[in-house]
């Protein structure tokens, strides 16, 4: 783990720890685990970062926590989906490629099966009973975030240094809330690192062991590029399979921040061709929120209003595809700069500059959109209590969340 003790000297790692982390797992197992988790990660995509700590942090110990961190971080720096990129890279690091494939079809099945299925059921989301069930996944999100930052910032920011850059992230994402200023302070974040963090020395465990060299990453960024300059000038026919490719590939090779920030571009990509009407966008866009997984199976729907089933899954592969062969192209070359000392200091600062970026985003829009009254700061409180004293899993907060909205909503 990238700590030091107030000697400033690096703990011996524990040999039970490193070796859990550093043994592979069968993609039978990384595809039931992270079924588990897409089955029970309400929330959005920062809450399953926490979901994702939980799980292999802290329970399974199949990552430290600055590896856990240096993979959030690549996936800040890259385009797509943040929190299907970590878990895409989690199931690449334990299983190779056939364990990234496991944990991104176990993440992203039940949300695609649910959203493909969810257009009869979108007039319950209209009501009063809807908003409740809805706002009680904001407080799950609340407390799996708030927990997950405990955790991170105890293991990832040990010393004042490593807290100031935390805050000072924190605080520019904030002010600035752009997708573009959490670049910046991850990049600042490694700057700094790297002149102050001196007392931090290269561990075990600080890059990742995988199964194919740097070149082959170099190739997996030239097919990225290759596909996001090539597709355009395709002659295709409209609404075709390609056509539809082409524009969900776009969607997903440009976005940076996350899952909510590609709204609109999937708008612009099927709205305004009118493949999708303005009404049926935004009640997608609902369901998305409503369902387990990741917010870009968002794409499914979309594909399945568009054609049906088969043009459902090319949307949801197509907007998939490009962050994945970013991150599978950037990991080879990550683990070969990260093993230096000066890499280790700036990765230092990266992870403390990561640990900023999320206590932000648990402030806005988590904790602004989650605490209407003091009713959502009691159930939130228990939440947290069920998790930190009782550690319930994450299907028991699921359920007092969402149980305890209703019956507010229903009293109140």
């Amino acid at each position: 783990m990238d700590t030091t003790s107030s000697s400033g000297q690096q703990p011996e790692p524990n040999t039970q720890d490193v070796n859990s982390r550093a043994q592979s797992q069968s993609a039978a197992v990384i595809f039931t685990t992270f079924l588990r988790l897409g089955l029970t990660s309400f929330g959005g995509p920062i809450a399953h970062l926490g979901y994702f700590r939980q799980a292999f942090v802290e329970q399974k110990r199949w990552l430290s926590e600055s590896q856990f961190a240096q993979l959030l971080a690549i996936s800040q720096f890259l385009p797509g989906p943040a929190s299907s990129q970590v878990g895409f890279g989690i199931g690449l690091v334990k299983g190779g490629w056939l364990g990234a494939l496991a944990a991104f079809t176990a993440f992203t099945a039940p949300s695609v099966l649910l959203l493909i299925l969810f257009a009869t059921m979108l007039p319950l989301f209209g009501n009063e009973i809807g908003g409740a069930f809805l706002h009680g996944l904001k407080l799950v999100a609340l407390v799996v975030v708030a927990h997950g930052l405990r955790g991170m910032l105890a293991g990832l920011c040990p010393d004042p240094i490593r807290k100031s850059i935390a805050v000072g992230a924190a605080v520019l994402v904030l002010l600035a809330d752009t997708a573009f200023a959490q670049l910046a302070v991850v990049a600042v974040g490694a700057v700094l690192g790297g002149y102050l963090c001196r007392d931090v020395k290269p561990t075990t465990d600080s890059g990742f062991v995988l199964g194919y060299s740097a070149k082959l990453g170099w190739v997996l960024v030239s097919l990225f590029l290759l596909l996001l300059f090539l597709l355009p000038f395709i002659p295709t026919v409209n609404d075709s399979v390609l056509n539809v490719f082409q524009h969900f590939y776009q969607s997903g090779a440009l976005v940076f921040g996350g899952g909510h920030v590609v709204l609109p571009l999937l708008e612009e990509a099927v709205v305004s061709p009118g493949w999708v009407t303005e009404s049926e966008f935004l009640a997608g866009y609902g369901a998305a929120q409503a369902v387990p997984g990741p917010m870009f199976s968002f794409a499914a729907y979309l594909g399945q209003l568009q054609g049906g089933f088969g043009i459902a899954i090319t949307a949801l592969l197509a907007i998939f595809i490009p962050g994945f062969l970013l991150l599978g192209g950037m990991l080879p070359i990550w683990h070969q700069l990260a093993r230096g000392p000066k890499a280790a200091r700036a990765v230092a600062g990266v992870n403390a500059a990561v640990v900023g970026l999320l206590g932000a985003a648990l402030y806005d829009p988590i904790f602004t959109t989650a605490i209407t009254s003091s009713v959502d700061v009691c159930i939130a409180i228990v939440g947290l209590l069920l998790i930190t004293t009782w550690n319930a899993s994450a299907l028991w907060i699921v359920a007092w969340c969402v149980v305890a909205s209703l019956l507010a909503t229903a009293v109140f």
